[in-house]
C-alpha cells in the first residue's frame, strides 16, 4: 500500500498539449465544474441565483459559486436518482442548481428568524439567505456515498471523501442501499463543499446555524422554516421534471414520466389487479403480452399516482392512453392506436368481449417473477370496429350553472424544449408560469405564483378532526364529506396538496381557507374511484356528488346573497385572473395554526360577486 502514495508523478510531454482521447466504452470522463456549468441552461440558473442574494459578484463568488462549483466537480454526472425524478446523466447537477433557485425565491417571502425584531431580521438576512442555499444544495448529496457503486477503469472503488474524480469512471445503483440513507450520509460530505470561513460566518449566527445543522442531519421536523422551504423547493423541482413533455428535447422527463408510470403500474398488479380470473378480471396474462382492461387500468393508475402527490395526470381517459403509448408502455394496433378490441375465453366456456391496453409482460417482471399465463384465449377481435374509449361524460346543463365561469379553460401542455424548460422554471420563479408549466388534468390553474405554502402544522383538534387518519384507512373509507374533508387534513399535512401556491386548490383568503372549486372536488374523486359508483345514480359528475357532501357540512361561509361561490381576484406582475371557491367558515378545520393570508389573492369586490350570483345563483338555490 505504501508504494501506492511514493509513485513519482510523471512530468508532461513538452509541446503542443496532448489530444484529449475518447475513455474506453461504458466509462465517462471527469469533467471540471466550469465545463459542466457552461450550458445556456445552467447559466441562467446561476445568473437567478446570484440575483436573489443582495451580493456584489465578488461575495456571491466566494459565499455561492465557490461552493457550487465544489458540488459541480463531486457530482460530475450522476443522476438525482436510478428510475424517479432527473433520471439522467447530470440530473444531480441539475435537481441541485433547480431547487437553490427555487429556495431562494421562497425565502424571499419569510422575514427571518421569525419573531424577532426587523432590526435583528435585517441583520440576519444575509446568513439565512446563504444557509437556505446551501441546505438546499445539500440535501441530497449523501447520495453519491451510499447509494452509488464508483469505480475507476482498473476496479479501484471511489468514495466522495477521496475528492472529485480525476479518471475515467464508471457507476451503478447499488441494490442494498436503504431508502433515506442519503440524508444521514450527508455529514460525511458537506465540510468539503462548505469552507472553515463559511462555517465560522454562520456560526455566529445560532438561529440558522441550527436549522442548517438539523436539516443537513435530515432532521427537518426540527429545522423550522428553513427544512419547510428546503422541502417545498424539492418538492416544486421534482413535479417541474416529472411533468416535462415526452416531446422535450432532453431525454431525462421523458425517462422519469416513463418510469413512474410503469412503477405505478407494476404497483397496482402486484398489489391490487387481480389477474387471469376464470371470470371477472382486471387483465389476463398470455404467453406473448398482457392484456389490462382499459377503462380500469386508466382509473386506479391515475388514483394511484394523485394519492402519491404526483400532479398532472390527465383527467380524461383517452388522455391517459395517448401518454402511455406515447411513452411506448402500451403497444399500438395495426393502424396505431391505443385500444384493442378482444375477446376472452376460459377453459370453463366463460367468454366475454372488452377493450384492452396491450403491454410488453417484459416491461412489467423479471423473467423469474412473471405470473403463470392463463388457462384459456385472448383473442383480438377481427371486425374493424371504432375504438371503444371511455370517455369522461358530458356535464348536465343543470348542475354546471354555478361553475359555467368558475372552471377556467385549462391551456394545451406545449411541447417543451430546452430552452423553454429553462423559461418554465424561470417564469415560475418569475410570477408567471408558461403554457408548458400547466399540468394536462383539468383542474383550475391560479395561472401566477400566488405565493408559498406555509409552515407546517398539525392536525387540528376540533370535533371534525378528532384524530389523524392514516393513509390506508382513507383508502378504505367510503367517500363521503367528512371523509373529504379527512382528506383534505391529510393532504396537506403530508405536503401532497400544497397551499397558497400556483397551482393550490386550497389557499387562505381574508383570514380563513378558500377551496378552489370544481378542482379540489375534482382532485379527491379522481384519488377515489368509488366516488363515481355512488353518484351515478344520482346522476351526477363524481366531483358535483363531493361538492354536494361537503355542502351539506355546512362548514362554508355563504355570501349576503346566499351564494355558496366567492370570487377570488389573483394579481401577478404582468396579468391577473380570477379563481372561485368556498371560504370555510373556521379554518382551523384544516389548520390547528392558520397561515397567512396569500398576498397575491384577494375578495373580489361586490361587482364581481354580483357577476357571480348571475351566473351561479341557480345552483345554490338547488341545495
Amino acid at each position: 500500500m505504501i508504494s501506492l502514495f511514493q509513485r513519482k508523478r510523471v512530468p508532461p510531454a513538452t509541446g503542443a498539449p496532448p489530444t484529449l482521447t475518447e475513455p474506453p466504452k461504458g466509462l465517462m470522463r471527469p469533467a471540471s465544474a466550469a465545463s459542466l456549468l457552461a450550458t445556456p441552461r445552467r447559466q441562467k440558473l446561476l445568473e437567478h441565483i446570484w440575483q436573489r442574494t443582495s451580493l456584489s459578484r465578488r461575495q456571491f463568488a466566494t459565499l455561492y459559486l465557490a461552493p457550487l462549483e465544489r458540488y459541480v466537480e463531486l457530482v460530475q454526472q450522476f443522476p438525482a436518482s436510478e428510475s424517479h425524478h432527473h433520471a439522467y446523466p447530470g440530473g444531480m447537477l441539475d435537481h441541485g442548481l433547480e431547487i437553490v433557485a427555487y429556495a431562494l425565491k421562497l425565502r424571499q417571502s419569510h422575514l427571518l428568524p421569525a419573531g424577532a425584531t426587523p432590526e435583528a431580521q435585517a441583520a440576519q438576512a444575509e446568513a439565512w439567505t446563504a444557509g437556505t442555499a446551501y441546505a438546499a444544495l445539500l440535501h441530497d448529496i449523501g447520495k453519491i456515498a451510499v447509494d452509488l457503486h464508483v469505480e475507476y477503469v482498473d476496479g479501484t472503488v471511489w468514495h466522495p471523501w477521496h475528492g472529485p474524480l480525476r479518471r475515467p469512471y464508471r457507476f451503478r445503483y447499488r441494490t442494498d442501499c436503504e431508502y433515506r440513507l442519503h440524508s444521514a450520509a450527508a455529514g460525511l460530505l458537506y465540510a468539503r463543499l462548505l469552507d472553515p470561513g463559511i462555517f465560522d460566518w454562520l456560526s455566529g449566527y445560532p438561529d440558522v446555524w441550527a436549522a442548517l445543522l438539523y436539516v443537513l442531519a435530515g432532521q427537518y421536523e426540527h429545522a423550522g422554516t428553513l427544512g419547510e422551504l428546503v422541502v417545498q423547493a424539492d418538492r416544486a423541482s421534482v413535479a417541474q421534471e416529472l411533468g416535462g413533455d415526452p416531446g422535450k428535447a432532453l431525454a431525462a422527463p421523458r425517462h422519469a414520466l416513463q418510469r413512474k408510470l410503469l412503477d405505478g403500474l407494476r404497483f397496482l398488479l402486484k398489489e391490487e389487479f387481480k389477474l387471469n380470473q376464470p371470470q371477472a378480471s382486471d387483465g389476463w396474462l398470455t404467453q406473448d403480452a398482457l392484456w389490462l382492461v382499459s377503462k380500469t387500468v386508466s382509473d386506479k393508475l391515475r388514483a394511484h399516482l394523485l394519492s402519491q402527490g404526483i400532479d398532472g395526470i390527465p383527467s380524461n381517459n383517452t388522455a391517459v392512453f395517448n401518454v402511455l403509448q406515447d411513452h411506448g408502455i402500451v403497444l399500438a394496433t395495426p393502424d396505431g392506436k391505443a385500444i384493442w378490441k378482444a375477446t376472452v375465453t376460459s377453459d370453463a366456456g366463460w367468454s366475454h368481449s372488452f377493450t384492452f391496453l396491450k403491454l410488453s409482460p417484459a416491461a412489467i417482471w423479471e423473467h423469474a417473477d412473471r405470473p403463470a399465463s392463463f388457462a384459456g384465449r385472448v383473442l383480438v377481435d377481427q371486425e374493424e370496429q371504432e375504438e371503444t374509449v371511455p370517455q369522461t361524460p358530458v356535464e348536465p346543463e343543470a348542475h354546471r350553472v354555478e361553475h359555467a365561469a368558475a372552471a377556467p379553460a385549462v391551456m394545451p401542455a406545449a411541447p417543451m424544449t430546452a430552452d423553454n424548460d429553462v423559461a418554465a422554471l424561470l417564469d415560475l420563479l418569475d410570477v408567471t408560469p408558461t403554457p408548458s408549466t400547466l399540468p394536462i388534468a383539468s383542474e383550475p390553474e391560479v395561472g401566477t405564483d400566488v405565493g408559498v405554502e406555509a409552515d407546517p402544522v398539525s392536525m387540528p383538534a376540533t370535533a371534525l378532526s378528532a384524530t389523524a387518519i392514516h393513509t390506508a384507512a382513507q383508502e378504505r373509507a367510503e367517500p363521503s364529506g367528512t371523509h373529504f374533508m379527512a382528506w383534505l387534513r391529510q393532504g396537506i399535512q403530508t405536503r401532497k396538496l400544497i397551499i397558497n401556491d400556483a397551482k393550490a386548490l386550497v389557499h387562505t383568503v381574508d383570514g380563513t381557507t378558500y377551496l378552489v372549486s370544481p378542482g379540489v372536488f375534482q382532485r379527491y374523486a379522481q384519488e377515489h374511484l368509488l366516488v363515481a359508483a355512488l353518484a351515478k345514480p344520482e346522476k351526477l359528475e363524481g366531483w358535483q356528488w363531493v361538492q354536494k357532501r361537503f355542502e351539506k357540512l355546512g362548514l362554508h361561509r355563504k355570501q349576503a346573497s346566499g351564494l355558496n361561490i366567492w370570487t377570488c381576484e389573483v394579481t401577478g406582475p404582468r396579468k391577473s385572473r380570477r379563481l372561485h371557491g368556498y371560504l370555510l367558515t373556521d379554518p382551523q378545520t384544516l389548520f390547528q395554526e392558520v397561515p397567512p393570508n396569500n398576498p397575491h389573492l384577494r375578495l373580489a369586490d361586490e361587482t364581481a360577486k354580483r357577476e357571480n350570483s348571475a351566473l351561479g345563483g341557480r345552483n345554490d338555490d338547488q341545495e
